[in-house]
């Protein structure tokens, strides 16, 4: 555990909750000193048991004595006074009771600042795993198309979940540590000072050695939880690839198949965390074999101390001297498993980091331009596209989509026909070209104004487990007055009468209050792209973007469906991407897109009279 990662956690974590932090610093401050003044009954106590009282002891007063070590000299003897003349006045077992009494008020004061230390504590570890988890949804939203083309679902959902507990496991347990423990050794340490310098410099000899020897066992933990950390992201990654493709693999008997694999990535996981416990596990004993030792040593050195001739210390102080090391020795091997919990955690962190670090490509414009509805058209102005550098998806696009009409894009699939939509919206930005919005290059506008005047309707709807009402009305913001006078719930009813979704609604059991499942599980096909098309109808977009809307439903859905889109077509400035060419013969203009070139572009009945690509495409599928 280094200063800088101590430092850079500290940093990083704490400012919003500086606060509690000083409270808790406060608290623990308060325990520790509490805790030495329970200890410090010991001394009398032993002294009664074994007739050691102060007879010899005379009063000093506190005037005439300078300096720290005199004043606690004459503090114990002025007390060895009071305790012999109690004695003597009402008897030993009258102060010994005294003793306990002060002894239980000193442990319930500092058990009552322990907890209160604690109570400041859980909102600073509750809030850093709450912060974590917005920065970490924040930036996964705000992040470009293209990250999540390289990402697995499975390794974003370990990170989301099991990086985040770990981080709130280990490094903000270590931070309660290193908040309370460090004061604890302070203190302890400076008490033995003042009790005998000459045995506590003795002890801060053997002390580096125990903590070198502690130290060794821990620095490759950081390395190997990272790789148990990763390995649990192949896990999740494999499950949910498992759960999306499920028909497929018992349709092809690939079960056993499947459990190999994952058998393999779980015995290795378990290895892995065999090694990362073991080293973990073995800070306990061999901190405890080590304090031990110390406490013997600690025991001859002193006991030579108090039989020389010069006896700097009694017996009885020694014992108290003792209790307080013994105390030394838990805050010290807490602060021992810190390091280590800290190289876990860190490790995670790191994970973390990379997504949390992860820069977009698509850039803000740093004074974007006021964007209206479009005017005059959008224009695809020598649009060039990659994924990656060497290999383009996209040539040399020219396209004009004037206001109010439809353009097309047919072709075979992988042509880049989605890839061309995604433009539209910035989804990606092309590697070459423009384009524009009535004339103005659309990365001079905010990405936030630009999607508001785009409906997208996706070959695959994109539904939420939540009810109709609010999956209708995901697209707008329900705290603003809805259009024409309505309700919000009226609008959305209108919006599906014109999807053709009204009848369907009514039919469910709370009609639309209805949770419809995780991705809209408890829909058929054509319902949940009826839903979809509800969605951009309440949006009511000035551009509409429909990609393959289609292509994916029987007759009947598709029917439904394609009369839905007909209505949202209305009036509005629209690119189609279309799988069945029969749902876009009235299109203004269709082009055919040929390994990331428009080859042809015209009417159903101009390209289809060339004889061309379009033709061979309509005649296949007839």
């Amino acid at each position: 555990m280094t200063k800088g990662s101590i430092i850079h956690i500290l940093r990083r974590f704490v400012p919003p909750y500086k606060g509690a932090m000083l409270l808790n610093i406060l608290f623990n401050l308060l325990a520790t000193i509490l805790s030495l003044f329970s200890f410090a009954t010991i001394i009398p106590i032993l002294r009664i048991l074994f007739g050691l009282t102060a007879n010899n002891a005379v009063w000093v007063e506190l005037s005439e004595v300078s300096g720290i070590q005199d004043t606690i000299a004459a503090l114990r003897s002025d007390l060895y006074c009071i305790l012999n003349n109690l004695i003597i006045l009402r008897g030993p077992g009258f102060v010994l009771l005294w003793l306990g009494v002060f002894l239980v008020v000193m442990t319930g004061l500092k058990c009552l600042s322990a907890w209160l230390a604690n109570y400041f504590m859980v909102p600073i570890r509750t809030g850093v795993l709450r912060d974590l988890r917005q920065q970490l949804y924040g930036k996964i939203l705000s992040l470009p198309m293209g990250y999540f083309t390289e990402a697995r679902r499975g390794d974003l959902i370990s990170r989301m979940t099991n990086d985040v507990n770990e981080v709130e496991a280990s490094i903000m347990s270590a931070l309660d540590i290193l908040f309370k423990n460090p004061i604890m050794i302070l203190v302890y340490l400076l008490t033995m000072f003042f009790i005998s310098w000459q045995l506590t410099l003795f002890v801060l000899v053997l002390l580096p050695v125990a903590v070198f020897c502690i130290g060794r066992i821990g620095r490759s933990l950081k390395r190997t939880s990272k790789r148990g950390q990763e390995q649990n992201a192949e896990i999740l990654a494999v499950v949910d690839e498992t759960l999306l493709g499920l028909r497929v693999v018992k349709g092809f008997n690939a079960q056993d198949k499947l459990r190999i694999r994952f058998d393999k990535l779980i015995n290795a996981a378990r290895a892995t965390y065999n090694r990362i416990n073991r080293r973990y596990y073995l800070a306990h004993p061999l901190s405890e074999f080590l304090g031990t030792a110390l406490i013997a040593v600690i025991l001859w050195f002193g006991g030579m101390l108090i039989l020389s001739d010069h006896a700097t210390i009694d017996a009885s102080t020694f014992i108290y001297y003792l209790v307080i090391f013994y105390s030394l020795i838990n805050p010290s091997k807490d602060l021992s498993k810190a390091s280590y919990g800290i190289r876990k955690g860190m490790a995670s962190l790191e994970r973390l980091d990379a997504v949390l670090n992860t820069t977009s490509d698509i850039a803000e414009p740093s004074e974007p331009l006021p964007l209206c509805d479009l005017h005059k058209e959008i224009c695809f102005e020598h649009v060039s596209f990659a994924y990656q550098p060497e290999r383009e998806v996209l040539t040399d696009i020219c396209l004009t989509i004037p206001k109010g009409k439809t353009v097309a894009l047919v072709g075979q699939s992988g042509s880049g026909k989605t890839t061309l939509t995604d433009l539209l919206p910035r989804f990606y930005d092309p590697t070459e070209g423009r384009v524009q919005w009535d004339g103005t290059d659309i990365r001079r506008f905010a990405t936030h104004d630009l999607r508001s005047l785009m409906g997208i309707v996706c070959q695959e709807p994109v539904l939420f487990n939540d009810t109709v009402y609010n999956n209708i009305t995901f697209g707008v913001d329900t705290t603003q007055p809805a259009p024409d006078g309505m309700s919000w719930l009226q609008a959305a009813e209108r919006a599906a009468k014109i999807a053709n979704a009204h009848e369907f609604i009514q039919d469910m059991p709370e009609g639309y209050n209805t949770l419809i499942g995780d991705r809209g599980s408890r829909l058929s096909g054509g319902q949940r792209q009826r839903l979809s098309i509800a969605r951009a109808i309440l949006k009511n977009p000035p551009v509409l973007i429909l990609d393959e809307a289609t292509s994916a439903l029987d007759s009947e859905s598709e029917r439904l469906v394609q009369e839905a889109l007909e209505h949202l077509m209305k009036e509005r400035t629209t690119l189609v991407v279309a799988h069945r060419l029969s749902t876009i013969r009235h299109a203004d203009l269709i082009c055919v897109v040929h390994e990331g070139r428009i080859v042809e572009r015209g009417t159903h009945e101009q390209l289809y009279a060339r004889g061309g690509y379009y033709t061979k495409l309509v005649d296949m599928q007839q």
